[in-house]
């Protein structure tokens, strides 16, 4: 599930924002590429981790958000973060 280096991070910073559009994620991701973006932000939402809401609109939007799944992962995620930092200690 959080195979990969940058799913995790993505998991992070929609927990932080709610809600992001790919622009403002992409801003938030500074460096990773689009390829790499979209294709994790594909299997996130395939993996019921994500949300993907586009709005029919001009220009485009397009809305990502953690699903409760998603949502049920940060605590995990908070305990992996500690478990790695104090082993660095």
């Amino acid at each position: 599930m959080f195979g990969g280096k940058w799913k995790s991070r993505i998991i992070c910073v929609l927990a932080v924002n709610e809600k992001l559009r790919y622009s403002q994620l992409r801003k938030e991701m500074y460096n990773i590429t689009d390829a790499v973006l979209v294709a994790t932000l594909k299997d996130l939402v395939e993996d019921g981790i994500a949300e993907r809401k586009s709005y029919d609109e001009i220009p485009p939007r397009v809305e990502y958000s953690l699903t409760e799944k998603g949502k049920s992962i940060i605590p995990i995620r908070d305990y992996e973060e500690k478990s790695v930092n104090n082993n660095l200690l």
